[in-house]
């Protein structure tokens, strides 16, 4: 049996995890309005550049999306990658797209990446319809093209990226994708995807930010 056939697709499931990304993405930018507008002044005046990131991502259906994140980085970081890393840290960012103590981070970006606030932005993706509250993270595509195969591509597309997930609440930062437990753990949420599984995350979520297990 291949990956196509082991996917179900979950209509009921779907109606009411979409409902719940509306009502929840809502009441949170309607109560966290408060921590956006400070976080939000604490990265404009932490360096020069713009307060809001926009990431190209791959979406449901294969299709590229605009994730949006709080800057973290100095405004010339992804256009100094040279002048910013040493070779090993570049053969890691070439590797996994992150970098153990970045010198590209600010000090806010350093401290709104470690509690997640940098993704509260996202909560807009989510209103939108462009990512859901869980599913697995926003890969890009030379993520995609580096270390999933074809069939895998497929099974993950057939889902929205989520603001958290099976990776997120189970590994995070502690697995990689040279390891293949990314992979491994993006699959099983497709897979075994329920309200209940949800519920699970959500609360696991909260327990991996608050204590900073696998920080990112």
């Amino acid at each position: 049996m291949n990956n196509e056939e082991v996917y179900k697709k979950k209509t009921g499931y779907e109606i009411l995890k979409r409902f719940a990304d509306i009502c929840g993405s809502f009441i949170g930018l309607v109560l966290l309005s408060w921590l956006i507008i400070i976080v939000a002044i604490a990265v404009k005046l932490s360096s020069k550049g713009p307060v809001l990131f926009k990431d190209k991502r791959i979406g449901k259906n294969g299709k590229e999306v605009k994730i949006w994140k709080f800057r973290s980085m100095y405004v010339d970081a992804e256009s100094r990658l040279n002048d910013y890393l040493t070779p090993e840290q570049l053969e890691q960012w070439k590797k996994e797209r992150k970098i153990d103590n970045d010198p590209r981070i600010t000090k806010v970006g350093k401290f709104i990446r470690k509690t997640s606030l940098d993704e509260l932005p996202q909560l807009f993706n989510i209103l939108f319809g462009t990512m859901s509250i869980w599913g697995n993270r926003p890969i890009t595509k030379m993520e995609l093209d580096t270390w999933y195969t074809e069939e895998q591509k497929k099974l993950l597309y057939k889902i929205k990226p989520g603001l958290t997930g099976y990776w997120q609440a189970y590994g995070r930062s502690d697995v990689t994708f040279e390891s293949g437990e990314r992979q491994k753990l993006d699959l099983i949420y497709v897979y075994k995807r329920s309200t209940w599984l949800d519920i699970k995350i959500f609360f696991r979520t909260i327990y991996v930010v608050l204590f900073g297990k696998g920080a990112k």
